[in-house]
């Protein structure tokens, strides 16, 4: 196998890998709907407090009490740079969930890859062509169109407030994609999973204070922490530190299609028009730079191959 084979091969590794945690990441929003509590700082609680469990169980099963405690004693700055971002990932999309619909929060989301963008361009120095400044201008029209949708809505309704919770989503994860770039595939990243799920349930323990659930909440929370938060996100980790910022998070648009369509099927919650608009601008916006990003690479390609060829 060349060389380039092989790094063809762990890109396309990576990108499954990326596919594979967003489909995971998916089900959220419709298992939240089936839910009893409506508290969403106790659903947060919980389902952190899982999340760093299945982690921990992880790490000691794969390398051994010993290692485990070395790699937290000498854990480099970005790893607790990214278990922040992971913390507040957590905690902002199950509040937000609580306060207005899955497909207008995950709408909201699904701007990290054109934030994960610019970030990659102002830390990385990742060059952002014309059409990924354009793709920004058009996804701010849509997420603006939605924002002006809630607040003519009947004030109260909880909406907006949930869009303005859901909106942490996307910066803290465009700050985590980087930091994960930044820190490369040789240092152990999936840790800061851990630290950060910790870190959720630890914030909201106090003010969702007690934090009582049934026995049907506890057991799908627990589905939650291990299946929807620590397995996809430690792939997410391994998949972070090989791929660009902007694609890890173009792939993480799967989770905007499925699980909407989830929570139509699943809870019978049908997206507002404004959402389907809105959203239809950022999706647009993002297919559309990749489309043309993948078209101008062939030709660079090809331009390159008739050049060496002459």
């Amino acid at each position: 196998m060349t060389v380039r084979s092989t790094v063809l091969a762990r890109h396309a590794g990576a990108a499954l890998a990326m596919v594979v945690a967003t489909l995971m990441w998916s089900q959220a929003g419709v298992i939240t709907r089936h839910l009893h509590s409506a508290d969403g700082l106790v659903l947060v609680f919980w389902r952190s407090a899982f999340a760093a469990l299945g982690v921990l169980a992880w790490l000691l099963w794969q390398q051994g009490p010993r290692a485990t405690a070395r790699d937290l004693r000498t854990a480099p700055r970005l790893l607790w740079l990214s278990s922040v971002f992971w913390g507040l990932m957590f905690t902002a999309f199950m509040v937000a969930l609580t306060l207005t619909t899955v497909a207008q929060t995950l709408v909201a989301d699904s701007l990290s890859p054109l934030i994960a963008a610019v970030l990659g361009w102002a830390v990385l120095h990742h060059r952002l062509p014309a059409r990924t400044w354009g793709a920004i201008a058009l996804a701010m029209l849509g997420m603006g169109w939605m924002v002006w949708s809630n607040l003519r809505s009947a004030p109260g309704d909880g909406h907006l407030a949930g869009l303005l919770v859901a909106l942490i989503v996307p910066f803290a994860a465009a700050g985590n994609w980087v930091s994960l770039r930044r820190a490369g595939s040789a240092v152990p990243m999936q840790a800061a999973v851990m630290i950060g799920a910790l870190l959720s349930a630890l914030a909201v323990s106090i003010p969702g204070w007690p934090v009582a659930v049934d026995g049907h909440d506890l057991f799908w929370l627990a589905y939650l922490g291990v299946f929807q938060l620590a397995l996809p996100g430690m792939l997410a980790v391994w998949a972070a530190q090989r791929l660009a910022p902007a694609e890890v998070g173009l792939l993480g648009l799967l989770e905007v299609v499925f699980g909407t369509l989830w929570a139509w099927i699943g809870a019978g919650e049908r997206p507002a028009g404004s959402t389907l608009i809105g959203g239809a601008l950022i999706l647009a916006a993002l297919i559309g730079n990749e489309i043309l990003g993948r078209h101008q690479a062939r030709r660079l390609c090809k331009a390159r191959e008739e050049l060496a060829g002459v």
